[in-house]
């Protein structure tokens, strides 16, 4: 495999770039991209090699599945099932952007992800040139850019420095989050709303706030909340999605 790097702030290397990465993913291979978080290492959802090769990349097993990158809101419906309101007025109003919302699998989907639990964690990433490599190849599983253990990418060429020969092609734009890391949100991955329960519930505080959320959906229950007269639960496993422990490396960070 010859792994490439594109500059794709220059609009030729930006086409074959593209062009590229589109190849790779349809030959199960794997590629870095930017997000509007970090940039991540992507792979065709629908192909278990593929998925499995994310995983061995980064050093981690199938307890921890990534999430599903889509291109717009209606395959969200293709992909997930019993979708609830509340959940779905808060991907009308968040998408794109910084939340991955978990929601059960769509049962005739033929896909291996890991063990989801018949979950899939969906996103839809404010950023032009993820939704631009997404409208050509569909659906990706789509983890942080990094080792496991160690900081989440900034740039492509961050994640070559950890990830090398593992993928096919990294997509080069500068830093992501765009200010490189001096807003409130940079460095940290996107918020992870559980939606296949009784009640929505966060089990990953991220880039999106509570309050923000609260202020479509207000029963979401943040961290560690239960609801009012409810006895203590068990709390709940990890979702899939980019990895919780991307949240943990990044503890020391400002928010992304």
């Amino acid at each position: 495999m010859t792994t490439a790097t594109y500059n794709c702030t220059d609009p030729q290397q930006r086409a074959e770039g593209l062009a590229h990465a589109q190849r790779a993913i349809a030959q199960k291979q794997c590629i870095v991209m930017p997000t509007d978080t970090v940039y991540g290492i992507a792979a065709d959802a629908f192909s278990a090699q593929a998925v499995a090769t994310l995983l061995a990349a980064k050093g981690r097993g199938r307890s921890m599945p990534p999430p599903v990158l889509i291109p717009r809101l209606q395959t969200m419906d293709g992909l997930a099932t019993e979708v609830p309101a509340a959940g779905r007025a808060l991907a009308e109003r968040f998408w794109p952007g910084p939340l991955t919302l978990i929601f059960h699998a769509q049962p005739s989907l033929t896909w291996d992800l890991g063990e989801t639990k018949g979950t899939v964690a969906l996103r839809i990433p404010d950023d032009e040139l993820a939704q631009a490599l997404l409208t050509i190849t569909g659906p990706l599983a789509v983890s942080s850019a990094n080792r496991t253990g160690h900081p989440a990418a900034q740039t492509a060429a961050e994640a070559r420095e950890q990830l090398a020969e593992s993928v096919e092609v990294y997509l080069e734009e500068g830093f992501r989050p765009a200010d490189g890391g001096s807003g409130a949100s940079a460095g940290l991955p996107s918020t992870i709303i559980d939606c296949t329960g009784d009640h929505l519930r966060v089990v990953r505080q991220g880039a999106l706030s509570l309050e923000a959320i609260r202020e479509v959906a207000p029963g979401v229950l943040g961290l560690g909340e239960e609801p009012a007269g409810a006895p203590a639960e068990e709390a709940p496993a990890e979702a899939p999605g980019e990895p919780v422990e991307a949240a943990r490396d990044q503890a020391d960070l400002p928010p992304a």
